[in-house]
């Protein structure tokens, strides 16, 4: 393109009130060819696999889906109102919220406890670290299978707690003690990978700043309340997120453990949408309880994000 044309250009654009685009450059055109390419397998990731599904759910959910009988007509918001009248839904939103609460205090105050145990570099910190960590390695449903046999009338922690002169109740037969059953099992599982975090998180601790505070006469409490936690609140806040969501997606452990029962004591949320996609055959139902899950786990998500501005160190 000669000065002439360019100047002419220039002109014209500034006549239309908008300031004149230089042209890019064949390198210039190239990285932003390769910077598409790059991110373009994330998009298209995303939009199949988060956006799309999150569409067809919602369209689903508008429907009466019954696959059995092969209906699949349009009803409107009427699996919403269903929600608001079925008590098997408040029965699973407060087994929910009680394991949500019990997962959630139980893992992250243990998974702390620990890492600071294996922070003091006591002597076996290689075999203990190993043994809270592993369960996260193994299997699921393996797993679940041997808490299974540990938990019934007859099994290992009854015949333990016989040794000591304590008769231990049907763990899994109890609504109360059914519940916390599958708390604990879910919480040893997990509670290794959150004490890894936290044990990253209190090494980057400045031992400067706890050796000042040694001197200025603070305590071990003092020293852990006003110091570590405060330089470790990023990843409280991390921790405390994927435990809060995984709470709401357990599955494998209901359904292995107690399928529910005794009564709806543990027919958390996300079983009870499996209960009525694949027991009762009613997808429309089962994805507008796929909505209200998906609405509760970003709702949550969202408050702890904006109020990790009042808690959480280095945040403005």
């Amino acid at each position: 393109m000669t000065t002439t044309a360019v100047a002419t250009t220039a002109e014209t654009a500034e006549r239309r009130g908008r300031p004149a685009r230089p042209r890019r450059s064949a390198v210039e055109r190239r990285d932003w060819a390769v910077g598409y390419m790059m991110v373009a397998p994330a998009v298209l990731g995303a939009v199949a696999f988060v956006i799309a599904p999150l569409v067809a759910v919602f369209w689903f959910s508008l429907h009466d889906w019954n696959v059995l009988a092969n209906t699949f007509v349009f009803s409107g918001a009427d699996n919403y109102d269903r929600m608001l009248h079925d008590p098997g839904l408040r029965d699973s939103l407060l087994a929910s919220l009680w394991f949500s609460i019990g997962l959630v205090v139980l893992n992250i105050s243990l998974a702390l406890f620990l890492a600071v145990m294996l922070n003091q570099k006591l002597p076996g910190t290689t075999t203990f670290r190993t043994f809270f960590f592993s369960p996260v390695v193994v299997s699921l449903v393996a797993w679940t299978i041997v808490w299974g046999f540990l938990l019934q009338a007859d099994g290992g922690i009854n015949g333990f707690l016989a040794l000591i002169g304590i008769e231990g109740p049907n763990w899994l037969r109890g609504e109360v003690t059914a519940l916390l059953s599958v708390i604990i099992v879910q919480v040893f599982k997990n509670v290794g990978l959150n004490m890894i975090l936290f044990l990253a998180a209190l090494q980057s601790v400045p031992e400067e700043i706890m050796e000042a505070a040694r001197i200025d006469g603070a305590g071990a409490w003092r020293r852990f309340r006003s110091i570590t936690l405060p330089m470790i609140s990023p990843t409280i806040l991390l921790v405390s997120i994927l435990t809060i969501v995984g709470s709401l997606e357990v599955f494998a452990q209901i359904a292995v453990l107690t399928g529910g029962g005794p009564g709806n004591s543990t027919t958390v949320l996300v079983y009870y949408l499996y209960q009525q996609a694949f027991r009762f055959n009613d997808f429309g139902y089962a994805s507008a309880l796929s909505v209200l899950l998906f609405l509760i786990v970003l709702v949550l998500t969202l408050i702890q994000w904006q109020t990790r501005k009042r808690w959480v160190f280095h945040e403005n």
